[in-house]
């Protein structure tokens, strides 16, 4: 079966520096793949793809050495196995709230009888290999996002559910129902702390800690207190911020 990266990164004891796609475009994403991610998540939640254009843009990662992730739009099982059954290598799960949802994600993701997903690896048997059934339960990862309050105070539970992998802290949510700010900041006290704790108990159940960054800063800063897994910005974030610099740039020259 073909190596997940992202376990060999993890395995030698460095962060995983991942990317994020918004954009409903096959060549945006190859455009992003090629940049040197480690790996990159295709967001149906908050990104603006169909199924079929994120069919697509999971073929265009896959032809780079970047990990084909994908974030789903609910914890929703079919959702799920579709996603895996398309060649993602591992699936962020947001809202999780308690353990019981926390079992169902990670169940949707394991061939039994660790789990309850349904076999029919279309793509994902021609991607990865031919042993792809028999080593899948293995090599997918799952990624429970917390970002409520009630996924906050619930967090040793659901960190302790087995075949989870990642924790990964969702923010802007996590912001908006601490301090009822919006933002990815985490200058409040409040959110720091929150940060904090999840680590702790990350480490404290053998599973990684992962969160979204807004700004490269940030990123560096979360990776200095520990987190395994970041994603700096996303695709439409980046291309926001190289124009409006351009732009500013020759506007400026002008004046």
């Amino acid at each position: 079966m073909r190596e997940n990266r992202v376990r060999t990164v993890w395995a030698q004891g460095k962060p995983v520096i991942n990317g994020w796609l918004h954009s409903p475009s096959a060549w945006s994403a190859e455009l992003m793949a090629h940049q040197g991610w480690d790996s990159l998540v295709v967001d149906m939640q908050h990104g603006l793809m169909s199924i079929e254009t994120a069919i697509q843009m999971l073929q265009v990662i896959s032809i780079t050495d970047a990990v084909p992730l994908a974030r789903v739009n609910w914890n929703s099982p079919g959702d799920i196995m579709r996603l895996l059954d398309a060649g993602a290598y591992g699936i962020v799960c947001p809202m999780i709230e308690t353990r019981e949802e926390c079992e169902a994600f990670v169940g949707a993701c394991r061939f039994p009888p660790r789990g309850y997903r349904s076999y029919g690896p279309t793509r994902a048997r021609i991607y990865f290999g031919d042993d792809y059934a028999e080593r899948a339960n293995d090599s997918i990862l799952t990624f429970a996002m917390i970002e409520t309050q009630a996924g906050y105070d619930n967090r040793d539970e659901i960190l302790s559910v087995e075949g989870l992998d990642c924790v990964f802290v969702g923010i802007g949510d996590l912001r908006l129902t601490l301090t009822g700010q919006a933002g990815h900041s985490s200058t409040d006290d409040a959110v720091n702390t929150a940060l904090d704790d999840i680590q702790e108990s990350a480490r404290a159940h053998g599973v990684k800690a992962g969160l979204f960054t807004a700004e490269t800063s940030h990123a560096i800063d979360m990776i200095k207190r520990g987190y395994d897994f970041v994603t700096v910005m996303n695709d439409t974030m980046l291309l926001e911020k190289a124009a409006s610099a351009a732009i500013s740039e020759v506007r400026g020259s002008i004046a």
